[in-house]
């Protein structure tokens, strides 16, 4: 959540050698690159994998640690990225941003406020490769920041189309909008603060005709997932799709179902499969009588998670 709340990536597709300071309120986080340049809003895609690892793990009654094994095939298909040699480079070139990016912050972390010098990963070994040079299995340790969110549970969910946008500011759009908006009925913000949450580093005029830009593609097509998104002068105003918006219309869920439910879906994160469902309803327009019950079966339909289906 803190890195989606906060400019913690780069919106460069460049390597971004520039260091970066942003504050809001008391809370303040500098970045600051390695040789290699700031890690990138596509390279946060490692992250989102591990973190969504770990919550399949949890959800199973499993351990979880900072040091984890995971195949490269399946965290590029999983990430949408390409399978060739070529991807297993640059997912190589990513792991080499995400160690070297310094930061330093107070943002709080598990409730407490502290002063705090990291990288995004500790390290990263390749385990095993082909012949060829292509990675099979990958030893990622995460940093202690980064897992404090999940063992605090300071993560969110999100759409898995989110892999699917191609532009970084695509991204942070869907980010922030996912975490401020949520579930409310708006959110809004003005355009110089959305350029300092995104880390922008673009003219007033030029992020104005970006954001426009981005608006008015989404309205042609709608391709960014949740929400949609105006604006009116310099102020943004944010708003789940309606089909979103019915999705939670239901009634909540009695808390048992959710015990049932995670024993007839092992491994999967069941809040997502609650709004997987809860779309699925509003979609086909079904009248549910018993929420838990058609939840319960949907989660059987669905049965345990396969690693191709984690995204």
């Amino acid at each position: 959540m803190g890195s989606m709340e906060h400019p913690v990536f780069s919106l460069s597709t460049k390597p971004d050698m520039r260091p970066r300071e942003y504050r809001h309120g008391e809370t303040f986080i500098k970045i600051n690159p390695s040789v290699n340049g700031l890690a990138t809003v596509h390279d946060r895609d490692v992250l989102i994998y591990c973190i969504s690892q770990c919550v399949a793990a949890l959800n199973e009654g499993r351990q979880v640690n900072r040091k984890m094994k995971i195949k490269a095939y399946d965290l590029l298909v999983a990430t949408n990225r390409q399978t060739s040699g070529r991807g297993y480079e640059l997912l190589k070139d990513t792991l080499r941003r995400l160690q070297g990016t310094q930061i330093e912050t107070n943002i709080k972390q598990g409730g407490q406020e502290k002063f705090s010098v990291f990288g995004l990963i500790d390290r990263a070994d390749v385990v095993r490769e082909t012949r060829d040079g292509r990675m099979q299995e990958i030893e990622i340790t995460l940093s202690d920041w980064v897992f404090d969110a999940i063992e605090n549970n300071h993560v969110l969910t999100l759409n898995r189309q989110y892999f699917q946008l191609r532009k970084p500011i695509e991204r942070r759009l869907y980010e922030l909008a996912r975490k401020h908006c949520g579930k409310q009925e708006k959110w809004t913000i003005y355009l110089d603060t959305l350029a300092k949450k995104t880390g922008s580093s673009s003219s007033d005029k030029e992020f104005k005709r970006m954001i426009s830009k981005v608006i008015r593609d989404n309205d042609d097509q709608s391709y960014i997932p949740d929400y949609t998104f105006s604006l009116t002068g310099d102020l943004l105003t944010v708003r789940p799709k309606r089909k979103q918006m019915n999705t939670f219309s239901l009634a909540p869920l009695n808390p048992d179902t959710y015990e049932e439910a995670r024993y007839h879906a092992q491994g999967w994160d069941i809040r997502v499969l609650e709004n997987e469902w809860r779309t699925w309803v509003a979609d086909k327009e079904i009248q549910v009588r018993n929420p838990d019950a058609n939840f319960i079966k949907f989660c059987k339909q669905k049965g345990p998670y396969k690693q191709e289906e984690l995204f």
